[in-house]
């Protein structure tokens, strides 16, 4: 007897109406998954401690090659106003991770017991605080010729900040300085136009910046203060006390996928700085590789670095950096203000030494 549903089922409308309905039960079901993918992705806001300039570059190879994503992160970094700016945004939860100073970290802490805010990852192993002078106006590598000058400072400045401990190491009489406090968008252009005689910055920062504005290399001498008497420790990758405490499986993630970033941007220094220029439309892509490349080998990749591994603390340095931030700083609790570094979240130290 003739079956019509089976001659429709042997039909091309029939195999073409499976096809159609497969393809589309296939389709909903990508779909799904790509939303719970995206369900699954932790949003991070991350702050930088100034512009995108070269050493941004440490963080934006992560997302350019997918290693936040990779952690199940969503990631979106911002630009800063000052690595001492970027401690009060986490500090608030304003921020859930932020790159900035760790003395001013510790600062914060012994000022704010009640926020247990702390640093995860070590970056600036050698801080970049300098003082940045010229020649021509009388500054020589001995830091007695900073006697009799005038000295710009911008407030928030986190080379500044270090300034008590630099001259009481290096027994300056700042009663023969002449401090002016003056603001980062001129800082430059004042020492080039020779309206002070030197400036307090980052060295990465003004000497690029100086260089940048046609100052001849030879008339810029730069103090780093690491190189006189000066133990700090630089900036540093710090999570919000809430973000830590509710995700630590994010932070862990979070600090390989930064762990494989710099690993990279160390290698390929030239791809870091086009990753700038992408976000910073008026800088030009030889300065920030120039700016980038000073970072990696002044700051980042130093010799106890290379020995030790990225992103950890050497707990003898860290007890006399403390003892330094001491001799401007009366702690209410120096235990639990130098309580403020952590390696509890790092990768294993086989993963940072590259």
């Amino acid at each position: 007897m003739f079956n019509a549903f089976s001659a429709l089922a042997a039909s091309p409308f029939r195999r073409g109406l499976v096809r159609a309905v497969t393809a589309s039960a296939l389709g909903a079901m990508a779909l799904f998954a790509g939303l719970q993918s995206a369900q699954a992705q932790t949003p991070v806001r991350f702050t930088l401690d100034w512009r995108f300039e070269g050493p941004s570059a440490l963080f934006l190879m992560a997302i350019e090659k997918g290693y936040f994503k990779a952690e199940g992160l969503d990631v979106t970094i911002e630009t800063g106003n000052g690595s001492r700016e970027a401690i009060p945004r986490v500090g608030a939860g304003t921020f859930d991770v932020g790159f900035g100073d760790v003395n001013s970290l510790i600062r914060f802490r012994d000022e704010n017991p009640g926020v247990d805010l702390k640093a995860v990852m070590m970056v600036y192993d050698k801080p970049p605080f300098a003082i940045v002078g010229r020649k021509s106006r009388g500054v020589t590598a001995d830091v007695k010729s900073l006697e009799g000058k005038k000295l710009g400072a911008p407030a928030a400045d986190a080379a500044f900040a270090q300034w008590p401990i630099f001259k009481s190491v290096n027994k300056l009489d700042d009663s023969k300085i002449r401090l002016e406090n003056i603001g980062f968008p001129v800082r430059e252009p004042m020492l080039a136009s020779g309206e002070v005689d030197a400036v307090f910055g980052f060295a990465n920062t003004s000497y690029i910046n100086l260089k940048a504005r046609g100052v001849p290399v030879d008339d810029i001498v730069v103090m780093l203060m690491a190189d006189f008497g000066v133990e700090l420790y630089g900036n540093v990758v710090m999570v919000s006390p809430k973000f830590l405490a509710e995700k630590p499986e994010a932070v862990r993630g979070l600090l390989r996928a930064i762990t494989k970033s710099v690993r990279d941007t160390a290698a390929n220094p030239e791809l870091g700085a086009q990753l700038v220029i992408k976000r910073n439309d008026v800088a030009r892509v030889e300065v920030e590789l120039e700016r980038l490349k000073m970072t990696l080998d002044q700051n980042v990749m130093t010799p106890w670095v290379k020995a030790n591994g990225f992103g950890n603390v050497d707990k003898a340095r860290w007890e006399r950096a403390l003892d330094q931030i001491g001799l401007n700083l009366s702690f209410r609790d120096k235990a639990r203000a130098g309580d403020a570094f952590t390696d509890a979240f790092l990768p294993p130290a086989a993963e940072r030494t590259f």
